[in-house]
């Protein structure tokens, strides 16, 4: 099933919502069922990258100065030589959605529990928002 996914581009003045498709296995029922087959998709996609020994890529300009607004210019490459591992990225995904860290949207309406029943066809709409903490005191 391919599912649309909406990307938040970090520095980018215009367009800053973009979206992309993703390709997942059969149908998940619950909101424990997506995270999984999400999270399966992302790992093997990296992992697929760390096979792959492609030459650098050149940079163009505005790549660059998005990604310098961002913090960081880089070429999308894995410097290091561990493969993701996918049950443990499973269970980070898991957790992390328990702990409030991120939260998902499908077609605009948010997911609260694991258990939750969904119901996904081929034009639905998923939105993934990681939500960071405040720094300082609290008075």
């Amino acid at each position: 099933m391919k599912l649309k996914v909406n990307i938040k581009k970090i520095g980018k003045s215009k367009h800053q919502v973009q979206e992309a498709v993703y390709e997942i296995p059969g149908h998940p029922g619950n909101v424990r069922e997506l995270i999984e087959a999400m999270t399966t998709a992302c790992v093997t996609l990296y992992n697929q990258r760390m096979d792959d020994k492609e030459l650098l890529r050149c940079l163009t300009s505005d790549e660059i100065n998005d990604q310098a607004a961002s913090g960081k210019v880089g070429f999308g490459v894995n410097y290091g030589d561990r493969k993701a591992d996918l049950e443990s990225a499973v269970n980070h995904a898991i957790q992390s959605f328990e702990d409030g860290i991120y939260r998902i949207f499908l077609d605009d309406r948010a997911l609260e529990q694991l258990e939750e029943k969904i119901l996904l066809t081929e034009g639905s709409s998923l939105t993934f928002v990681r939500l960071t903490m405040l720094a300082g005191r609290m008075w």
